[in-house]
């Protein structure tokens, strides 16, 4: 086994790897409650039942889409990259199209499905790969850097460090309330574990901040540590019922949206972790195609066990922080996955106050890609840092990728370094300008 996921080549080791995947999954454990809470728009209270999705299917359809999805990139991949149901396109899914649009939840479904297939025939094309592996240096990472910035404001609003402000958009949140300070707690811990270079920090760092968490009753203690596993039948199939549906331009306008944020969600997630875990080579991310079609595949099984987009985490690059550097990571969260099936009660402990930490510490530790970038190149310059800004202030990594991409080949046109650009970035051009004017 350690000759295939290659551990002496990446200097790794089984502690590593199972430090790694576990840390991932406490980072991202968090999407099996918030995902059937968001599916099922619960903070709805007046939404008609038929509009509504069975959360307890919701939450096992999750559960087993992230299991599956993690253990393909483990073993086909080999990237300590985990999935899971996206957030964002989980909200799309029902605010958008279910809610607003007026879409039923199983057509919806039927759109994922759709999209899924779509990805796994682009995949299988080679088209994808070819998409990644074109784009710039700079670019990658700017993204890897812009990812970095998005998780860090993910965590600090999680810690309620900031939080919304009406006048200035945001700003410093109640550092009197415990379960901010409980946060700051374990970032200043993290901060000292990592400082000292203990292997592992950031787990460790949220494993005694639970801990204290529990002592100092800001965290419940879980009264039981075996559930029962919920049924996938309200859910499960629903995708193909309504498959003759999709066939409309409302749907249409819906699965390309999908697609567009599943693909460049994903391109920058991939690039940013494995940059961050040292595994591009030649500016070419290795199995790119085998990586994409793991997360094409998870979509598809996803949408048939009852759950919107799956697609790779940013939470991955914890992992990789705590020394996560091979498919084993992955596939021991898959696992772990798998037994939070069975151990669901436990996992209430995992607090956004636990994970807030871990996603702004290893914020800080994937900016330290901006010293790749040449800065002195103004016509690098300008789309780097709007690749890299705009990703936290649109809270969206596929937006901050159509800016950025946007600007590339308008600033190396403009310097007269036309044979520069890669003919695929004149394509994505167009695509991301089209995205802005029709479905932004």
């Amino acid at each position: 086994m350690k000759k295939f996921f290659q551990f002496d080549e990446l200097g790794t080791n089984y502690r590593r790897e199972f430090i790694g995947g576990l840390t991932t999954f406490l980072s991202m454990a968090y999407i099996l409650f918030v995902n059937p809470n968001t599916l099922a728009m619960t903070s709805i209270p007046d939404l008609p039942a038929d509009m509504r999705m069975d959360t307890g299917a919701i939450f096992t359809a999750t559960a087993i889409a992230a299991a599956v999805g993690s253990l393909l990139m483990g073993l086909i991949a080999k990237y300590p990259i985990a999935l899971a149901p996206g957030m964002g396109l989980n909200a799309f899914f029902s605010f958008t199209v279910v809610l607003t649009m007026g879409v039923p939840w199983q057509t919806a479904l039927s759109g994922v499905l759709v999209s899924g297939v779509i990805f796994i025939l682009l995949t299988l094309t080679g088209l994808r790969e070819k998409i990644i592996n074109s784009i710039p240096a700079e670019l990658k990472f700017a993204v890897s850097a812009g990812i970095g910035l998005f998780i860090t404001f993910v965590g600090f609003q999680n810690a309620g460090i900031i939080v919304n402000n009406d006048a200035t958009l945001v700003s410093l949140g109640d550092f009197t309330n415990p379960q901010t300070l409980l946060a700051i707690f374990g970032i200043f811990v993290t901060v000292i574990l990592m400082v000292r270079g203990v292997k592992g920090g950031i787990f460790y760092g949220m494993l005694i901040t639970a801990i204290v968490g529990m002592f100092t009753s800001q965290i419940a203690v879980p009264d039981k540590v075996v559930g029962a596993i919920p049924s996938l039948a309200p859910t499960f199939g629903q995708a193909f019922m309504n498959l003759d549906q999709i066939f409309t331009i409302q749907m249409l306008v819906v699965i390309l949206t999908f697609l567009f944020v599943d693909f460049f969600d994903t391109a920058g997630t991939l690039v940013g972790v494995a940059n961050q875990a040292g595994l591009m080579k030649d500016n070419k991310l290795p199995r790119a195609g085998k990586a994409l079609f793991a997360d094409s595949a998870a979509t598809v099984v996803g949408s048939i066990l009852g759950t919107s987009t799956t697609t790779s985490y940013v939470e991955s690059s914890a992992g990789v922080a705590a020394g996560a550097r091979s498919g084993f990571a992955s596939v021991v969260t898959a696992i772990l996955f798998l037994l939070a099936l069975f151990f669901s009660p436990l996992l209430g402990v995992i607090t956004s106050a636990v994970t807030a930490p871990a996603l702004i510490i290893v914020g800080a530790l994937m900016v330290a890609s901006l010293g790749q970038i040449d800065w002195n190149r103004f016509e690098i310059a300008v789309p780097a840092f709007l690749t890299i800004i705009t990703m936290p202030l649109a809270y969206s990594i596929a937006t901050g990728i159509a800016v950025g991409f946007i600007f590339y080949p308008i600033t190396m046109m403009m310097k007269g370094k036309t044979k520069d650009i890669h003919p695929v970035m004149y394509g994505l051009f167009v695509i991301f300008i089209l995205y802005f004017v029709f479905l932004a």
